[in-house]
């Protein structure tokens, strides 16, 4: 029987991108077989991103999609924690709802957890060098959150706040997550780093989108990233 790829797509007022990121998911042919499924969290959008996906769903009939919907906003860790929950593949995989991560890029993931049986794989935008940074202050802060990873944990990491965060799925479902927004990250970084897991990284393209354009992470999720390290080094 395949193996099957769990893609959970935490989404939040992204009725701008949500339909091209699906065209680019679904137009991905992974290795060795390996079946999707998408797991879209609408996590109580104000736009019409619910709807949008519903009518995709509709329009691609052949495709496994599913559309799991909060009542009001609960935050990314939580719509994360939905998808995880709802996930059914043998690995998962964290994608944002905007473009600026290549699905393409999952292939290179799978590699790792299905040939070499990585527990976890992290796709790094820092080891791929022609990528660009849309902020100095989210580019240094990245590198700032990365190296208390590294120092607090023992890990090698380049780049711990990335999205693409690639799991065999019994270990993502064994772990008790508690977060609500950001700190989806550094919470599950520290939680595997602490089973004595050392965590793999592959190169992956990164187009950064602006503020304008509907980024949504700020300079203080750094600070929280770096305290829920810090937390989650000494309590469980």
């Amino acid at each position: 029987m395949p193996q099957k790829l769990s893609i959970i797509i935490p989404s939040y007022n992204e009725e701008k991108t949500i339909i091209a990121l699906l065209d680019k998911v679904i137009r991905v042919c992974l290795i060795n077989d390996t079946q999707k499924e998408l797991i879209i969290i609408d996590d109580g959008s104000k736009d019409a991103t619910s709807r949008i996906v519903t009518e995709y769903i509709q329009n691609h009939p052949h495709e496994t999609i599913k559309l799991i919907s909060h009542d009001i906003n609960q935050g990314k860790g939580m719509a994360t924690r939905t998808g995880i929950e709802n996930a059914t593949g043998d690995f998962i995989i964290i994608q944002d709802a905007d473009l600026e991560y290549e699905p393409e890029d999952y292939n290179s993931l799978l590699f790792a957890l299905i040939t070499r049986h990585d527990l976890v794989v992290y796709g790094s935008r820092f080891l791929m060098k022609e990528n660009k940074h849309s902020y100095i202050s989210f580019y240094l802060g990245g590198l700032i959150v990365t190296a208390v990873t590294n120092i607090l944990y023992g890990q090698c990491l380049t780049d711990e706040p990335t999205c693409y965060k690639a799991f065999d799925s019994k270990l993502l479902k064994s772990i008790p997550l508690k977060c609500t927004g950001f700190e989806f990250c550094p919470e599950v970084t520290a939680k595997v780093a602490k089973q004595g897991i050392i965590i793999k990284e592959i190169p992956i393209h990164y187009y950064p989108r602006s503020i304008c354009e509907g980024k949504k992470i700020r300079w203080i999720d750094g600070l929280f990233a770096i305290w829920t390290l810090l937390k989650y080094r000494f309590t469980n």
